[in-house]
């Protein structure tokens, strides 16, 4: 199935207009509903919760306006699009003065609806972004705030912080997937004299590159096609703070190139632009890869890669942070409990926590909240025990060497109960709880892996 591109609510008392309308959005894949009423409009917007509303002003029990500013007042980051065949200026200005992003005379050409909302979820996307940015500020995030005591953490957190207080104005955070660079770049900034600037970030890998280009330079009025208005990028909008350019090396190179030329100028032009706007923000980048070896295969530029590394930054994965792992399992059962049923966890078993200690975690600190996550929504007892724990978790640390000749036993040792039971558990689950193909997988009878599983209280264990 295709993603919808958007939630459109459409409020007009004509029928056959809202018919064409909503053939039109969905066939550009938006999630339609529709009102033909003042009342049923607020009914609907309850419900639906729409991120963009065509809205007539002309409504049997009301205003239209009157509705805009409902909407409005419920939700300020709606975006409303009034559509009227009686465009007047006073109506003009009273829709504009509620908050309105923009008109379309009736009938509705669909190439100018098209446009109109494409311009509308820019429109709700950049004030996402800016009221993330709002929030980062008043939140705040100290080095402080980032958990980890261990040799590694310790180094990398003083080396940022030196950094964050330096007047360098690009950074380069290198640490794989998971490690937290994230909250790095975050830190950097609420450490540094910025702190009380814009903090923008973009991933770099989510969009294509012409529009990260238009999300970072902006672009004047009729720069393309769809252009109606000016729009100001995210370098003029963190004038004076932090943009955090994360997954830098799948930008393509078209764009390293701007990039490194307003790095090197500090300045930058909209698209479509001639005048050359000054930069003053702070660029942090951020890679999971190797950009040094990405460079030398010529997938990232080398100059660039040069330009940002001045200060390098190197975020240690968790497999290398020793205890860390045990201190941040500790704060994701904390968060974990405040929304938990029943009695909070306590915390790790014996035999899950020298199981965490010795675990590789290839998904790093992502992947432990994601684990603690799902064991405190199964667990029914106060510890995080080895039954709740991922499979494929437990078959890397209990692995079948040689085809089944051999357990590979783990440094730290492990329960032999809880192993015998993931086995058991496994292999009743592969036969679709079929107990006798299940013990012969096993090379043992029907009965005994029917007393494994019943001993261990398995609760997806169907005795008959």
């Amino acid at each position: 199935m295709t993603a919808s591109t958007g939630k459109v609510l459409i409020v007009d008392d004509d029928r056959f207009v809202r018919m064409a309308l909503v053939e039109a959005l969905k066939t550009w894949d938006y999630e339609v509903a529709e009102a033909d009423t003042v009342v049923h409009g607020r009914e609907v917007f309850e419900t639906f919760e729409p991120e963009i509303i065509l809205l007539d002003i002309d409504l049997p029990d009301g205003s239209g306006l009157d509705l805009l500013k409902h909407f409005k007042d419920r939700n300020p980051d709606v975006v409303v699009v009034m559509i009227t065949g009686n465009v007047g200026v006073e109506n003009s200005v009273a829709a504009l003065r509620g908050g309105a992003h923009d008109f379309i005379g009736k009938p509705v050409r669909a190439e100018e609806l098209r446009v109109t909302l494409r311009n509308a979820v820019e429109t709700k996307n950049l004030r996402r972004e800016v009221r993330h940015a709002r929030n980062a500020i008043a939140r705040g995030l100290s080095f402080d705030d980032i958990i980890g005591n261990s040799t590694a953490m310790t180094s990398a957190k003083e080396l940022a912080r030196r950094v964050a207080e330096s007047e360098v104005s690009s950074i380069l955070l290198n640490g794989e997937t998971g490690t937290g660079k994230d909250l790095f770049a975050r830190a950097i900034h609420f450490a540094s004299d910025r702190k009380t600037k814009p903090y923008f970030a973009i991933n770099c890998a989510a969009l294509p590159a012409t529009l990260i280009e238009s999300e970072l330079f902006g672009y004047e009025k009729g720069a393309f096609t769809d252009a109606k208005q000016k729009k100001e990028g995210l370098f003029e909008q963190a004038q004076g703070g932090t943009i955090f350019l994360d997954e830098i090396g799948e930008m393509e190179l078209s764009l390293q190139a701007k990039l490194l030329r307003v790095l090197e100028e500090g300045a930058f032009r909209r698209v479509g632009g001639l005048k050359d706007i000054k930069l003053d923000a702070r660029i942090i980048a951020a890679s999971n890869r190797n950009l040094r070896q990405e460079s030398e295969a010529g997938n990232f530029r080398l100059d660039l890669y040069f330009r940002l590394s001045v200060i390098q930054i190197d975020i240690p994965p968790l497999r290398d942070r020793g205890g860390d792992v045990i201190d941040l399992s500790e704060f994701y059962i904390n968060n974990s409990n405040q929304r938990r049923r029943g009695k909070p966890l306590k915390g790790l078993s014996a035999e899950v926590e020298r199981l965490f200690r010795s675990y590789s975690w290839s998904g790093n600190v992502r992947e432990l909240r994601n684990v603690i996550e799902r064991a405190s929504i199964l667990e029914d007892g106060e510890l995080i025990t080895m039954t709740h724990l991922p499979a494929d978790m437990i078959g890397g640390a209990y692995a079948v060497a040689g085809g089944g000749t051999g357990i590979v036993l783990p440094p730290e040792g492990v329960s032999l109960e809880a192993v015998e039971f993931e086995l058991a558990k496994q292999a009743y689950e592969r036969t679709g709880g079929n107990l006798t193909h299940a013990a012969k997988l096993l090379d043992i009878s029907r009965d005994q892996l029917r007393y494994k599983l019943r001993k261990a209280g398995y609760d997806g264990f169907n005795e008959e």
